[in-house]
């Protein structure tokens, strides 16, 4: 293709693109075509801030991979339209850029070991538990981001979430809404319901009517659409064979390993907090005549439940435990590894106020021998070596795939083999390659299905990289009339037999309405329930909703009535006789949840009033 390009640039194609420019400056000037191509790469802009077509790209494409995972793997994707797809994604980005100028405005901030907190505590970029920094690159690498585009965009995140809890945490409601909600939610309903059945076998069908069915649905019998693919697949154990542990290493590591062994000491303290009655001189003053006790022979542990501010340790005489380096504060920790044996520290200032510190006991820490660790020391070595060639191998599949015109370059020179896929459609296999979401995505990508293009590397798993081209595409083609008229006679005669028992159903509710009592038919019989409430397990979903939207009676002894087509294509007609709210007290814990729940639903509100407001008042550009 590239050379193509190249070829063809210093032919007649070169000349007639250039004639065409000319053209367009000669009829409309060097400022419209300048302007024009000022924007070009931008989606929109906001309050000045550019949104560019790239960016719109990514969010669209992860827009459809966020639908798909959630429609499941027998979702048809060909039935989502790219169109409205990124007319959607625009409509987000627009609202996140006027958020984030909100929250910048409004001064919030994040700090970057915050940043740095968040993004080590997130499984996506763990390995065995633990954050890795090669996992970290290969995910935000399949996201389309770099390191410093992926900090950017979460910091952002973060400010708006800051913003948005903000403002959903300053909702509240009152009593007397928390108490309108309960007896709502609480509401019985008194109701009963006569199931007429559809019946296919009355239903009378004629040959015209499958062919017309057939001629005005013709778009919806088509052949499925199926491509084989080719594919190579790269995996982190294989790794494992090619990667030799030299014992030097593994010593180093031994020590490494050993020298994190720490001694513990456990720790006694008194404390004396600083606060808004006891200033920091006063609180060292008076921690000094605890140290004046001690030093006249007083129990330190009886001192410590007489004076200590830490309540919890105070109960004990003041034993903290044992701890290593790094749990206390530092001026805690400084003053505790100084002392000896049930030594007794001078007064020592932390955050917390001021202590006295005695040391109650050293545990020198358990150093195990190489031996016993060297199988675990060589899983580490090795897994950390596999983990940095697979994912340089993954980059390097990716670069080759991108350039090569097939699979067979990339397969030698990773020393892979080019397999082969059974024929699968849209909506993917039941199992392995053929059901992951991406590979479908890509299967049926327009450069790969379309172009013939190789994909880009795809990560099935955290230890599975595949490429894959279109190896074959077999087109959708019409279905003859005999292959789907039986499909044809059952629809139909499920549509019409629901059409007829709708009619009677309606005619009946007629009658009832109008205060006339039809006569039983066979089979037909009441089904009465009484003080049913809103999750009523006994109850077909779709009539419960029906009859909890139906208005109270305005006089007893005259029920309403309603009539609710099920999937089936049965008809239910349903009787409302009475409406009950209970007027009993909330319990405390009652009135919590209420209220928790109100206010959560009010502060989305207040937040949704918000954003509005905000798009409502600023510059919005789309282009």
């Amino acid at each position: 293709m590239l050379q193509n390009i190249r070829d063809n640039s210093q032919g007649w194609i070169a000349k007639t693109i250039i004639g065409v420019i000319v053209a367009l400056l000669a009829l409309t000037g060097f400022d419209a075509i300048f302007s024009g191509t000022g924007n070009s790469q931008n989606a929109a802009e906001v309050n000045g801030q550019a949104i560019s077509l790239n960016q719109l790209s990514q969010a669209a494409d992860m827009q459809r991979r966020q639908l798909l995972q959630r429609l499941g793997k027998d979702f048809d994707s060909s039935q989502l339209d790219d169109k409205l797809l990124r007319e959607a994604a625009l409509k987000g980005l627009i609202e996140r850029e006027v958020l984030l100028q909100s929250a910048k405005n409004a001064e919030f901030s994040f700090s970057t070991q915050a940043l740095d907190q968040q993004i080590v505590q997130l499984p996506e970029f763990q390995v065995e538990g633990k954050f890795n920094a090669d996992r970290f690159d290969q995910v935000i690498r399949q996201m389309g981001y770099s390191r410093l585009q992926f900090r950017q965009m979460l910091t952002e995140e973060m400010l708006i979430g800051q913003m948005r809890a903000g403002l959903s945490a300053s909702s509240f409601v009152t009593d007397e809404q928390v108490l309108a909600f309960a007896r709502l939610e609480n509401q019985t309903r008194d109701f009963a319901t006569l199931t007429l059945q559809a019946d296919p076998s009355a239903v009378q069908l004629a040959d015209a009517d499958i062919h017309a069915y057939y001629d005005e649905h013709a778009a919806e019998f088509m052949s499925a659409e199926q491509v084989t693919l080719e594919y190579i697949e790269l995996k982190k154990e294989a790794f494992f064979d090619q990667v030799k542990v030299e014992d030097a290493d593994l010593q180093a590591l031994y020590q490494q390993e050993i020298a994190n062994l720490a001694e513990q000491r456990q720790a006694a303290h008194i404390l004396v907090e600083v606060t808004d009655t006891l200033n920091d001189q006063q609180a060292k003053a008076k921690l000094e005549e605890a140290k004046a006790r001690l030093d006249q022979g007083e129990d330190f542990a009886a001192v410590a439940k007489d004076l200590s501010d830490d309540r919890g340790s105070a109960a004990v005489g003041g034993d903290l435990g044992y701890a290593g380096p790094g749990v206390f504060d530092p001026s805690f920790e400084k003053a505790l590894y100084a002392l000896q044996q049930d030594e007794v520290s001078t007064p020592v200032r932390s955050q917390f106020g001021w202590h006295l510190i005695k040391l109650l006991g050293v545990q020198a820490p358990e150093v195990p021998g190489f031996a016993s660790l060297k199988d675990k020391l060589e899983r580490e070595l090795k897994t950390q070596q596999v983990e940095q060639r697979f994912v340089e191998a993954s980059k390097t599949l990716d670069n080759i795939a991108f350039e090569s015109s097939d699979l067979v370059q990339p397969a030698q020179e990773l020393g892979l083999t080019v397999q082969t896929s059974a024929p699968i459609g849209r909506q993917g296999g039941d199992a392995g390659l053929t059901a992951n979401r991406q590979v479908l995505e890509a299967a049926f990508s327009p450069e790969v299905l379309e172009e013939r293009a190789n994909s880009m590397a795809i990560e099935l798993d955290p230890d599975t990289v595949v490429v894959l081209r279109v190896k074959t595409h077999t087109k959708p083609t019409q279905l003859q009339l005999e292959q789907v008229a039986s499909s044809i006679r059952e629809q139909l005669t499920r549509e019409r037999a629901s059409e007829a028992v709708q009619a009677k159903g309606k005619a009946l509710l007629e009658s009832l309405r109008a205060g006339q009592t039809p006569a039983s038919q066979p089979g037909q019989t009441w089904n009465v329930v009484e003080a049913a409430t809103r999750n009523q397990d006994d109850v077909e979903p779709a009539v419960l909703q029906a009859i909890f939207r139906m208005p109270k009676p305005e006089v007893a002894e005259q029920p309403n009535f309603s009539g609710v087509t099920l999937k089936t294509g049965d008809f239910v007609v349903v009787q409302l006789k009475g409406v009950s709210a209970p007027q009993s007290t909330l319990s405390k814990d009652e009135k919590a949840m209420y209220r928790r729940y109100l206010a959560s639903r009010s502060g989305e509100q207040d937040f949704a009033a918000y954003r509005n407001h905000l798009q409502a008042q600023a510059k919005i550009e789309r282009f």
